[in-house]
C-alpha cells in the first residue's frame, strides 16, 4: 500500500503572535516533523510581509505544523502551544499589536474541530478571562518569504516575544536527542571519493539498489544505522523488521526530527520519499503497510544509504548515548 502523507501525518496551523518565536518553539515539540511560517486566513492573495503589516490584509502570522499523530496527539500539541501564548488577549502577543498577531488554531480536517473545541473548553477553566483564540477552518495559507523561515536559527539574537528557554524543557521532556550540530555533509566531490559508486548514486541521485542483493536487507545484528554521508543516527536495530520486500525495513526512525519527507511522483507512482535531515541523503520511501502494533509504518531504506555500527562498537564510535535504545 502506498502511503498517503495526509493520512499518515496530520496538519494544523497555529497563530500565536510573531511567527519567528512560535516556529522556533513548536518545531522542537516531540512528534512535530515539519514547520514553516506564513500568512493565513486573510482577504488577499500572495501577500508580502509589508502587506500583512501595513495594508490591512487580515492575515495572521501563522506556523504550519505537520506532526506524527502516532507520537503526539492534537490535544498534547495544543497544550505545548498554550505554554507560549496568552489566549485571552485580542490582536496582541507580547509587545506586538495588530490583527496579524491574533491567536488562532486553524484546521483542515473537520474531525479536528471537536478535539480543538474540547481542549479550549477544558482550558477555559484555568482562566478568569475568556479565551479569545479563534478556532476556524484554514481558508488560505501563503508561505512567508524565505528569510522568515527558521528565522531565529539564522539569527540567534533576533527579536522574539516568547521565552525560548522553554525549548530546553522540551528537550528534557523528549529525553535523548540527536544534536544535528555534530554532523555535516561533505561536498559532493569528496563524497564521490569516499563512497562507492552505488552509494553515491543512491544518496545524491535517488537511485534504488536491487532488492535481496544489498548489505542489510536480512541483517539481524544489534546496533545503530547512520547516514553513510554524515554519520547522523537514523535507525536502530530494535525497530528493524523483516517485511519481505528485499530492503531494510524499520517501523520508525530513531527520532522523527532526523527524517524529512517529500512527495515523490516519479515513475508514475505517488510515494513519500524520506531523506536525512543533515545530509539531505535520499534514503528510500515510507509506506503504510508496517506492523500495526508499532504504528503501521514501513520505512523502506536502501542499504547503500546506511552505515551500520554494531552495539559493541557504538561507544568507541561516538554513539554510546544511544546504546540503551538497542535491545
Amino acid at each position: 500500500m502506498i502511503i498517503n502523507p495526509n493520512k499518515a501525518f496530520s496538519e494544523i496551523w497555529l497563530a500565536g503572535g510573531c511567527f519567528w518565536g512560535v516556529e522556533a518553539f513548536v518545531k522542537n515539540v516531540p512528534g512535530v516533523i515539519h514547520t514553516e511560517v506564513g500568512y493565513a486566513n486573510g482577504r488577499t492573495e500572495n501577500p508580502t510581509y509589508e502587506d500583512v503589516c501595513h495594508r490591512d490584509t487580515g492575515h495572521a502570522e501563522t506556523v504550519y505544523v505537520k506532526y506524527n499523530p502516532r507520537r503526539i496527539s492534537l490535544s498534547t500539541l495544543l497544550d505545548y502551544f498554550f505554554r507560549i501564548i496568552d489566549p485571552t488577549t485580542l490582536n496582541r502577543q507580547g509587545h506586538d499589536v495588530g490583527v496579524q498577531y491574533r491567536t488562532g488554531i486553524y484546521y483542515k480536517n473537520p474531525a479536528d474541530r471537536n478535539a480543538i473545541e474540547e481542549f479550549i473548553d477544558n482550558r477555559q477553566k484555568e482562566y478568569s478571562k475568556k479565551i479569545l483564540t479563534e478556532v476556524l477552518p484554514i481558508e488560505n495559507f501563503f508561505r512567508a518569504e524565505e528569510y522568515h523561515q527558521e528565522y531565529l536559527d539564522k539569527n540567534p539574537n533576533g527579536y522574539c516575544h516568547i521565552d525560548l528557554s522553554l525549548i530546553n524543557s522540551l528537550k528534557r521532556e523528549a529525553g535523548r536527542k540527536v544534536d544535528k550540530s555534530g554532523y555535516s555533509r561533505p561536498e559532493d566531490e569528496i563524497l564521490k571519493k569516499e563512497l562507492s559508486r552505488e552509494q553515491y548514486e543512491v544518496v545524491r541521485n535517488k537511485a534504488t539498489e536491487a532488492p535481496y542483493e544489498n548489505e542489510f536487507w536480512d541483517s539481524k545484528k544489534k546496533g545503530i544505522y547512520v547516514d553513510i554521508a554524515t554519520g547522523e543516527p537514523l535507525f536502530v536495530s530494535t525497530d528493524k523488521f523483516d517485511s519481505g520486500c528485499g530492503w531494510p525495513s524499520f517501523t520508525r526512525p530513531i527520532e522523527d526530527e532526523v527524517i524529512e519527507y517529500k512527495e515523490d511522483e516519479s515513475h508514475g507512482m505517488y510515494r513519500t520519499e524520506v531523506v536525512s535531515r543533515v545530509g539531505k541523503s535520499h534514503l528510500g520511501h515510507v509506506f503504510e503497510d508496517g506492523p500495526a502494533h508499532a504504528g503501521g509504518l514501513r520505512y523502506c531504506i536502501n542499504s547503500a544509504a546506511l552505515k551500520f555500527i554494531p552495539v559493541e562498537k557504538m561507544e568507541k564510535e561516538g554513539y554510546g548515548d544511544f546504546i540503551p535504545l538497542v535491545r
